[in-house]
């Protein structure tokens, strides 16, 4: 059916409501808007689904979210799990309350229990709800840090992990074979309650979740000793991370906590930034702000689905500087095995500390140092929870830390995403352990630089949107595969790895091995003295990603070898464009 079919089909059928036809019809004489629209289904990819709200085939509306539950709960029945249950949450985003809704009463009207949320929780309760509760999935209603006119739609299966093969692939067939939306199934509330089809969850998960978090602490005594003379400030941006983070630092002993008022509400126009998103220096402005009038040590700042934590720490000179997700995810790695193999008195042999493949080298280093096995995976969590899930099945291997670049990491093994609840309360409980040695945050990551080398990572990425856009991204990576470069900013290509074709070609001697991952449109070159880049399209948003790293000898010379390399590969992205 062609997109003007489609949106005919839309506006006439007596299934879609009023509003949505009243929607439809203000877009009447734009054709572009309608095949924007119309010209696709909303693709329900091994994320599930993320897009513009919004009335049609191509965006996120109760409809979208109810042909991608159907699915879910097809495939659900197939397995012969649906006595299990699916755990729902929500963030704080446009329509999150209602698509979760919409995504339970769908379940329930095909026999499937749902437990609800009561009101909006971080991503990583959702994923400990999932194993707590023995439920078989998990569904989170969220856009992480997208602008305010998009919402999500996560799939979780029964391991706390967002879904892997095979269950990817059987979900995305179920969804795709899904073909009339009048045939989807849905029921009242009061039905599905009456059926015991859909129970209402909060607190007791809640408490189960902090009290997993503070199993994770290491040093209580230094908590104890520190906490009174450490001063916090903290957003949720909006946010899911209010509450949990709030209350986990205050039931340790950190007194001093000082929320950005602007930003401690949960709002989904995200009114005080352009977009939710920690990485970016606006979302830090009232935070600093705040920081300098009560002379902060650390500011802390989480996405709105608390999954990613943002953070920005003083020196002893009373200047505040950025950790990238990179440093951050090390710093912790650092601290966590360290304390570890102090309090245990060495670490395990089969220990394990895992990142992803465009995370920075540094983490090879600390690996190294300690010597525990690193692992890298595709780039998404939701991979380093499937090693783990391979640890527990196997009876091999112990779980150290994981992390990846995009500001996320995940301590302990409570949930299988990353968590930045667990990462706020271990980022506070590591400044209180280097106060009680004369050390800020900062001196700390001073002495890994000596210890480990002068690493230094940065991203470059397009936005393309659109049909046009996506065809464009496509376009460059195919480019860059038919066309391996010989050398990028000065450093020789050692090797160039393909995971779509799963070859990993020596540029020297032209031996080609496997990469023993999954396939995946990723391209990335290994260069001389420790540096690399990588490009992938971004899995959330209409972007292709350019990653680098490098290895300087000070910090002034990895800061001039990285911009360098920023320089090199922006002209790359224009030769391209």
């Amino acid at each position: 059916m062609e997109y003007k079919e489609r949106y005919q089909e839309w506006l006439s059928n007596p299934y879609f409501d009023a509003d949505t036809k009243a929607e439809l019809e203000g877009i009447r004489e734009d054709d572009n808007e309608i095949k924007e629209r119309f010209y696709m289904d909303l693709e329900f990819g091994t994320a599930g689904l993320r897009g513009i709200i919004g009335a049609g085939t191509n965006r996120m509306n109760i409809y979208t979210v109810r042909k991608a539950t159907q699915g879910l709960a097809n495939y659900i029945i197939k397995n012969g799990s649906a006595d299990k249950g699916v755990a729902i949450a929500f963030d704080s985003r446009r329509m999150s309350p209602e698509f979760a809704e919409e995504a339970a009463l769908c379940l329930a009207a095909n026999g499937i229990k749902a437990y609800v949320f009561e009101s909006l929780r971080p991503t990583p309760e959702l994923s400990f709800a999932v194993r707590k509760l023995s439920c078989i999935a998990g569904i989170n209603i969220t856009a992480s840090h997208n602008p305010p006119e998009y919402n999500g739609y996560k799939v979780y299966w029964a391991d706390g992990a967002q879904i892997t093969p095979p269950h990817d692939k059987g979900i995305m067939d179920e969804v795709k074979a899904v073909e009339d939306y009048t045939t989807m199934k849905t029921m009242s509330k009061d039905a599905a309650k009456e059926a015991g089809l859909y129970e209402s969850i909060g607190a007791a998960i809640d408490d189960a979740y902090i009290a997993e978090l503070k199993k994770q602490v290491k040093h209580q005594d230094a908590i104890d000793a520190a906490a009174k003379d450490l001063k916090i400030v903290y957003t949720p941006l909006h946010g899911t991370g209010n509450i949990p983070a709030r209350r986990i630092l205050k039931e340790l002993g950190f007194e001093n906590v000082y929320v950005v008022k602007e930003q401690e509400l949960p709002d989904g126009e995200f009114p005080t930034v352009s977009y939710p998103n920690p990485e970016a220096e606006e979302a830090f402005e009232l935070g600093l702000k705040l920081a300098k009038e009560i002379d902060a040590d650390i500011v802390l700042a989480t996405d709105p689905d608390a999954d990613r934590l943002g953070v920005r720490v003083k020196d002893k000179n009373g200047e505040y500087h950025t950790l990238t997700g990179n440093m951050s995810g090390c710093l912790l790695a650092d601290y966590e095995i360290g304390e570890k193999k102090e309090i245990d008195g060495g670490l395990p042999a089969d220990g394990k500390f895992i990142k992803t493949i465009v995370t920075t080298n540094m983490a090879d280093a600390i690996a190294k140092y300690y010597g525990v096995d690193l692992i890298e995976c595709l780039t998404g969590f939701k991979f380093i929870g499937q090693q783990i899930l391979g640890f527990e099945t196997s009876g091999k291997g112990e779980y150290l830390f994981g992390f990846e670049e995009s500001y996320g990491c995940l301590i302990g093994t409570h949930a299988r995403d990353k968590d930045a609840i667990v990462a706020t309360m271990a980022l506070c409980e590591a400044a209180a352990f280097y106060k009680t040695l004369d050390m800020t945050l900062w001196d700390a990551m001073i002495a890994m630089y000596d210890r480990y080398g002068y690493y230094k990572d940065d991203i470059q990425s397009i936005t393309l949107k659109g049909i046009e856009g996506l065809a464009k991204i496509q376009e460059i990576l195919e480019t860059l595969r038919k066309n391996p470069p010989t050398e990028i900013a000065g450093y020789k290509v050692l090797k160039a790895r393909d995971y779509k074709a799963d070859t990993i070609k020596d540029m020297e001697t032209g031996e080609v091995t496997g990469t023993g991952l999954p396939s995946s449109n990723v391209l990335y070159y290994d260069l001389t003295d420790d540096a690399w880049v990588c490009v992938r399209p971004s899995g959330t948003e209409p972007k292709v990603k350019f990653y680098y790293g490098v290895k300087g000898t000070s910090m002034e010379d990895a800061d001039a070898k990285s911009a360098a390399m920023g320089k090199e590969v922006l002209a790359m992205i224009d030769k391209m464009m």
